[in-house]
């Protein structure tokens, strides 16, 4: 059976799965990899500042080249330090994921130290020569950073060098968030910072509010005539009315029966009255009470309303006397 070749898509799904792989070995090789275009920036700004040019001073090519040499050796040749006799295997998986992980960044440390180096000896002899030299030897100390099985089988022999067993693949094999170098932190910050900064808008505004309605409270202590910011709705009440007018008495001037009146003319409650003490209303009786000037005015009206009451109830209800006619 013939095996299909793979796609581009494919392939990239593979490369993706294999860097962001959630355990400490993904996150020892994304911090490898993420320092390997480090040197690309390095070399935009050294050559602007020589101008392009690549001829420059023997001895800054030959510094550039020693240091760059000798860091490659320190890589291939110092490996970590070997574990003490008797620990447990939880105490040794631990403390080789340790070692392991500042044997990586001694390597990454020690393949940025040629860069830095060749760009000063560049910009000093004033060509790009150095510089090269330098990337030439700091970029496969960067790759031999990674942790790949000819590195890890290295450095898990080396610490077992006492007698002790080093679950190094074990450790490696831990489950580990996925983050990259400074820019994770960065991120971190910028959202710790985002949500702070929100927060305090709204205790600033919940302040601003509270220090607004105390100055209103304030305000409306001072003088009882300001009106608060946020008006309550009015609360319709019935107002109460003369039981009897001269309007109801009839329009010749006789006295009408009490039991002729209507309940609520009887109570003294007139929901909907076409008019009242104050004058003619439409709709609904007001809810706010007679203001202080208009109550000279509807003294007269209420007094006679008194006295015609006053009169009907002195009337015998039950009187079977028959009315005085009024004739032409």
């Amino acid at each position: 059976m013939v095996e299909r070749p793979r796609t581009g898509v494919q392939l990239l799904r593979s490369v993706t799965d294999f860097v962001l792989q959630p355990t400490q070995e993904g996150e020892l090789r994304r911090r490898a990899l993420f320092w390997l275009p480090a040197p690309l920036p390095i070399l935009g700004l050294v050559c602007l500042l020589v101008e392009g040019t690549f001829s420059a001073s023997g001895w800054t090519i030959l510094l550039a080249a020693s240091v760059g040499v000798g860091t490659l050796l320190l890589a291939l040749v110092v490996q970590p330090t070997p574990l003490p006799e008797g620990l447990s295997p939880v105490v040794s998986a631990r403390r080789s994921l340790h070692r392991f992980r500042q044997f990586t960044a001694l390597r990454i440390a020690l393949a940025l130290v040629p860069v830095v180096i060749g760009a000063a000896a560049s910009i000093i002899g004033g060509g790009m020569y150095p510089l090269f030299a330098a990337l030439a030897l700091a970029w496969p100390q960067i790759l031999l950073a990674m942790p790949t099985f000819f590195t890890i089988t290295k450095a898990r022999r080396a610490m077992e060098a006492w007698g002790t067993t080093a679950y190094l693949w074990h450790a490696l094999s831990r489950s580990a968030k996925v983050t990259w170098p400074i820019v994770t932190p960065l991120a971190h910050a910028w959202r710790t910072w985002r949500a702070e900064r929100a927060e305090n808008r709204k205790e600033a505004r919940r302040n601003a509010d509270l220090r607004r309605s105390e100055q209103e409270e304030r305000d409306r202590a001072r003088d009882p005539q300001i009106a608060p910011s946020t008006p309550c709705p009015p609360v319709e009440t019935e107002q109460p009315v003369p039981a009897a007018s001269e309007e109801s008495s009839g329009h010749d001037g006789s006295d009408a029966p009490l039991s002729s009146a209507s309940p609520e003319e009887r109570t003294g409650l007139v929901p909907n009255s076409s008019e009242n003490a104050d004058g003619p209303t439409t709709g609904q009786m007001r809810a706010v009470g007679r203001p202080r000037a208009n109550r000279a005015q509807s003294l007269p009206v209420q007094s006679r309303a008194l006295g015609l009451g006053v009169r009907q109830s002195r009337r015998n209800p039950q009187s079977t006397r028959r009315p005085r006619s009024y004739k032409p």
